[in-house]
């Protein structure tokens, strides 16, 4: 039977010295693989402390790579000690219409700064013709 960890056991074990680390529920000792490993040891000790399954989904090892690990394991996760995620919720915002309010300063501006636009020039005109 393989024995269990908890989050807080897997995270002491955090440096260059001693790494573990968690991926799919397993738990992994890779401190004689950290000089081996292409990415440098710096990445696997950065990800120690959590669940690291998506940084070693992310980085999309191949078989060899994950046929490797089986080496390094020492046993599994007590999953009850992993904190759940929480889903973001965005607050609920007041509902007062700015989209359309905007539409609409949009749509009044759109016909007004041509129009001013063309009462300027206008009015030079008039005024250079009559000063002239």
């Amino acid at each position: 039977m393989a024995k269990l960890f908890t989050l807080a056991e897997i995270s002491e074990h955090n440096t260059n010295k001693d790494c573990w680390l968690l991926i799919h529920g397993k738990v992994y000792d890779v401190t004689k693989f950290l000089e081996d490993h292409p990415g440098g040891d710096e990445v696997l000790v950065n990800a120690t402390g959590k669940d690291a399954t998506d940084d070693f989904e992310d980085v999309a090892h191949s078989a060899t790579a994950k046929a490797m690990l089986e080496e390094f394991y020492v046993g599994d996760i007590n999953s009850s000690t992993i904190p759940t995620k929480n889903q973001y919720t965005p607050p609920k915002l007041a509902n007062n219409n700015q989209n359309k309010t905007s539409e609409f300063i949009i749509k009044i501006l759109q016909f007004l700064v041509p129009l001013i636009i063309l009462g300027v020039a206008l009015g030079i005109r008039v005024y250079t013709k009559s000063s002239a």
